[in-house]
């Protein structure tokens, strides 16, 4: 089968430390720290305290009142770096075949603050009748997906991921398999989460898996760092418009990146420890390189999945010198979930949109709080402030509770 090149001509992002393309670069530029204290339920019973919200998103920017009151925020987050990403990508959706135009993605997690919502309207209530019609519509983590094809009129192939902390670099994965082998000539892909709720709060503390620095929460991000004592939670959302090259050509698209290559393996050991010295992750690596038609001395940067979890950065750290050899020590390697947290199934979406931007600018995002380095995670995580670095080839890494690892290769173009 021959093979069609897949380019992203479109992107957006709402997240914790900027709303938009513009303001997240510039957030990552800065150091930008999203992390705050929690002001979407009262914590005071809670190990933790803090995490990573979105501020100052509108959802009216992008929806009437009465289709953003049937969407959870979840949802609105996905439309709202959807509408985004297609402004940005200049596609004319009246010049478009949108029987060819498909969206595939993902949320983790899904409607919570809905489900928690219609959970106390029924049992503070105790009928049925108190229960919204809406609410299976809005709770559900493929409505994103289908919301998107709907205000869009996109009629190509739609459906959602959902793999955990993987979920939308898989979505990113499944859209540029779809263009490649000629099922859809664009697709918009990518992922959101938002999950800042009772419930998964307390879910996480009860695992041991979030940070607790309640006095120091502007510092507990902290991925490749020894203090590091868990992850931080995060929100939002991004969206990527992946297009066969020679349409995007044709058009005059601004071309940010081509995906050439993608890995996709399974641990096949534990439901949250990965899998000893990050065999799987390295796998991913090894499969995406290959995918790719690339050496591993070839890729410049890799924007980790670095949670800042003990298991993960040592596991993550592993993996790459088990991939790169002495080359992982030339390569730079960072963490963009130091400034917006974790964002579970939006993250592997809104680190490719940082990927981009950082094979785009030639400037690496910094790892910031990596202020006392864990001598087994002894690579270049640009600590602290961006590394200029001319960039041809990087990976994004996401991987998962479940097991799954993901990695997608990104390339500048070259006709």
């Amino acid at each position: 089968m021959n093979k069609r090149r897949v380019v992203i001509t479109g992107m957006g992002a709402v997240t914790p430390i900027g709303i938009g393309l513009q303001e997240f670069w510039q957030g990552l530029m800065e150091g930008r720290n999203g992390v705050d204290l929690i002001t979407k339920f009262d914590t005071s019973k809670f190990d933790t305290k803090f995490a990573a919200e979105v501020k100052n998103f509108d959802p009216l920017n992008y929806l009437d009142k009465k289709g953003a009151k049937r969407l959870d925020e979840y949802a609105q987050f996905a439309i709202g770096s959807s509408t985004m990403a297609i402004e940005d990508s200049g596609l004319d959706l009246e010049k478009v075949d949108l029987e060819r135009f498909g969206v595939v993605f993902g949320s983790g997690i899904g409607g919570i603050k809905t489900l928690r919502d219609q959970h106390f309207a029924y049992f503070e209530s105790g009928t049925p009748k108190k229960i919204s019609p809406f609410f299976i519509t809005m709770m559900i983590s493929d409505m994103a997906a289908g919301q998107i094809s709907i205000k869009f009129g996109l009629k190509g192939p739609n459906y959602a991921t959902t793999s955990a902390c993987a979920t939308s670099s898989n979505a990113i994965a499944d859209a540029f398999i779809l263009v490649q082998r000629g099922s859809a000539d664009i697709m918009i892909s990518g992922g959101s989460e938002s999950a800042i709720q009772e419930m998964s709060v307390g879910g996480f503390n009860s695992m041991k898996a979030l940070s607790t620095w309640n006095d120091r929460f502007k510092e507990a991000s902290r991925p490749f760092d020894a203090d590091r004592n868990g992850f931080v939670l995060g929100e939002g959302s991004a969206s990527l418009v992946l297009e066969e090259y020679e349409l995007a050509k044709a058009r005059g698209a601004t071309i940010y990146a081509e995906i050439v290559g993608i890995g996709l393996t399974g641990d096949a050991y534990h439901v949250t420890v990965p899998a000893p010295d990050g065999e799987g992750a390295a796998r991913s690596m090894k499969e995406a390189i290959r995918d790719a038609e690339l050496k591993p001395e070839d890729v410049d940067y890799i924007n980790a999945h670095g949670t800042s979890t003990p298991y993960n950065d040592i596991n993550e750290t592993k993996a790459i010198k088990t991939v790169f050899n002495s080359h992982a020590y030339d390569l730079v390697v960072s963490s963009t979930k130091s400034m917006t947290g974790h964002l579970l199934g939006g993250a592997g979406a809104v680190e490719s949109v940082a990927t981009v931007l950082a094979l785009k600018n030639n400037k690496i995002p910094p790892t910031i709080n990596l202020t006392n380095p864990d001598p087994e995670c002894d690579l270049n995580y640009s600590p602290l402030k961006p590394t200029d670095k001319k960039i041809r080839v990087a990976i994004s890494n996401a991987f998962g509770f479940g097991g799954h690892n993901t990695s997608i290769v990104f390339k500048k173009v070259e006709d």
